[in-house]
């Protein structure tokens, strides 16, 4: 049961004992909530005794009377309003004029409660009131994921990036000292490794574009029929020269044409990310094979390796973000950690499926589900 702070501020002890007593045993719910919502209650005779109340016990929802003695209830949302407290406050009220009405609202009142009020009146309000605590609260925790998830990013490349910045720097001091001499040639190795560091941090910063995107829904999708055995085609002459550096064929074993609605660039993302895993946790002489196949309404397809493998605990944590197996086998095998949870929300957009099964030292399947027509 979730607890929302309410605080009742009124002179009058008839009011305040009956708000507590409708809403002492009373709890809201609705279909999208995980769990119903109940009250806990906090009385105030006076707005200063309110404030003193808001400061050491800041409340969800506070119903406050204005005629008050002391400060007005009208003063008290002002101090609710400059101070940015994130409190739900209604007006309850028998002197509600159009003047106090308009002030209140400027300074962020959410509703009026007039008096008198009947008890399923005070209940029917709860609920509207309590819904929007539960939305401010849901909108709290995505602001905070948001955060989390940006310093993540930004935990993440300053680690990638780190290495391979300092070492095309020491490259280049060395080619700047002209450590191996006057002859070009002589800095061929390291040109290449500058090369291939640079490679690496590109992917990181374009895995991170395309998650980033993912999440914000910013990316524009142009869904048409596309031929998916062109994209996958394109995906493993792309990964060609990475399989013969890696000593690995790729076979791609489908039919002529499978159409389906898609996104191509979103499509080859998939098999890009897939195809490139197989190869990069392969073994020397090692192969990877791609099929294709339709299935009624769906179309089903397969990337399998013949790898390194790996065990269930490293399959549970695959679609997370930021993940990599770490291992032995693993040790100089680089990535972003991005990759396949950037395929899982993918997939997932496209109402499909993503399963894995794998053996160490025997290989990995990766078996996609889609349907054929959105």
């Amino acid at each position: 049961m979730e607890l929302i702070k309410l605080l009742i501020v009124d002179d009058e002890p008839g009011i305040r004992s009956g708000v507590s007593r409708v809403l002492r045993d009373f709890s809201v719910s609705y279909p999208f909530m995980d769990e119903a919502c109940k009250f806990e209650i906090i009385e105030a005779p006076t707005g200063e005794d309110a404030i003193e109340i808001i400061n050491n016990n800041l409340p969800d929802i506070m119903l406050l009377d204005n005629k008050l003695p002391g400060i007005q209830g009208i003063e008290v949302l002002e101090y609710v309003s400059k101070n940015h407290l994130d409190i739900v406050v209604v007006m309850i009220t028998s002197y509600a004029s159009l003047e106090v009405a308009v002030k209140a609202t400027k300074n962020g009142a959410f509703d009026f409660i007039p008096k008198p009020f009947t008890p399923q009146e005070l209940r029917s309000s709860m609920e509207t009131i309590t819904k929007q605590v539960y939305f401010r609260r849901m909108t709290k925790k995505l602001n905070t994921a948001g955060k989390q998830i940006r310093f993540q990013f930004l935990s993440v490349l300053s680690h990638e990036l780190k290495a391979p910045l300092n070492a095309i720097e020491g490259y280049l001091k060395m080619m700047e000292e002209k450590q191996y001499g006057e002859n070009i040639d002589d800095y061929q190795q390291i040109v290449e490794r500058s090369i291939a560091r640079v490679k690496g941090m590109r992917s990181l910063i374009m895995d991170l574009l395309d998650l980033t995107k993912i999440e914000s829904g910013s990316t524009t999708r142009e869904i048409k029929e596309v031929n998916l055995i062109e994209i996958a085609q394109v995906s493993v002459d792309s990964m060609k020269p990475f399989a013969i550096q890696n000593d690995v064929n790729v076979y791609l074993n489908s039919h002529n044409k499978i159409i389906i609605k898609a996104d191509a660039r979103e499509m080859e993302i998939v098999f890009n990310n897939l195809i490139s895993n197989a190869i990069k946790y392969n073994r020397a002489g090692g192969r990877v094979d791609c099929a294709i196949k339709p299935k009624d309404d769906f179309v089903v397809f397969t990337i399998s390796d013949n790898g390194i493998g790996m065990s269930e605990d490293d399959m549970s944590k695959l679609f997370n973000e930021f993940v990599r197996i770490k291992n032995q086998r693993t040790k100089g095998i680089s990535g972003s950690g991005l990759g396949l949870s950037i395929v899982k929300k993918i997939i997932d957009a496209y109402d499909g499926d993503i399963t894995v099964t794998s053996s160490p030292d025997k290989g990995t399947t990766f078996t996609v589900t889609l349907p054929i027509k959105l």
